[in-house]
């Protein structure tokens, strides 16, 4: 039977009322952060040769890979708060610039030198070469999406380098954003791996990925709603997200740390 947890971001204001603060475990995470190595640039070269720039940000004792893609009019910027906190938490991640996005987050170098199509879709080829890359570094992988990236990670989880890498999807606000409006439920049939996936609080866009989630194969998927979310991985953003980023944090380390105890 499979497995499918709805949680509630009003259960979860209830037991986390704010920030309950460990000294001891405040000590160990300072500890680590001060272990970690810098983040380093990267540069990737993509099947059609396009260059594609991201930021690695690796953790002192990793354990799992986490590939971070934004959402359209952004860039690998969206991850500047979050890839640093996850890294503290034990996850190494890399958050590229895709060629479909732009300046809200800050400036998105693959875009620079980029003058082919924008087409969401066409976005794949960057989503799948951070995967090459991230396979080679022999740990467990984690595919992380942001609106219309958070759909191409149902198709990326598909690949042949997904297949013995990819042990987690987690999608913030997918939908079907593409022509063919079933073909993100289609990709998502044929995913086993545990998988997370919230939205904003906006009707359609919530049923949306409600929809998408029931649609996978995974006998481990949670359909995380949120008392206050937003579009996207903004919505752990404290700036972008005030009243709900610190309950959706919370959702999110606890799914990590339950896949990857």
């Amino acid at each position: 039977m499979r497995r499918f947890v709805i949680a509630s971001a009003i259960l979860l204001a209830a037991c986390n009322s704010g920030p309950k603060v460990d000294n001891q475990q405040a000590l160990v995470n300072e500890s680590v952060a001060a272990k970690a190595p810098a983040p380093q640039p990267v540069e990737l070269k993509a099947i059609d040769g396009v260059t594609v720039y991201g930021t690695y940000y690796p953790a002192a004792e990793p354990k799992a890979l986490i590939l971070l893609f934004h959402q359209a009019g952004s860039s690998s910027g969206e991850y500047a708060d979050i890839a640093p906190r996850l890294a503290r938490e034990g996850y190494s991640a890399l958050a590229i610039d895709q060629r479909v996005g732009g300046t809200l987050y800050g400036a998105n170098r693959t875009m620079a030198g980029y003058t082919g199509k924008t087409d969401y879709l066409g976005a794949l080829p960057d989503l799948e070469i951070a995967l090459k890359w991230a396979k080679a570094k022999g740990l467990p992988v984690v595919l992380w999406g942001s609106s219309y990236s958070a759909s191409l990670v149902f198709l990326l989880a598909n690949a042949a380098d997904a297949k013995d890498s990819v042990k987690a999807v987690m999608a913030f606000s997918p939908g079907e954003y593409f022509s063919d409006k079933k073909m993100v439920e289609a990709a998502a049939a044929k995913v086993t791996v545990p998988v997370f996936v919230t939205a904003s609080n906006a009707l359609e866009e919530s049923a949306e990925a409600k929809a998408i989630l029931s649609a996978t194969a995974s006998t481990d998927r949670l359909l995380y709603v949120p008392r206050t979310g937003i579009h996207g991985s903004s919505t752990l953003n404290a700036d972008k997200n005030p009243g709900g980023a610190y309950d959706n944090w919370v959702a999110v380390q606890a799914f990590l740390k339950r896949v990857f105890p």
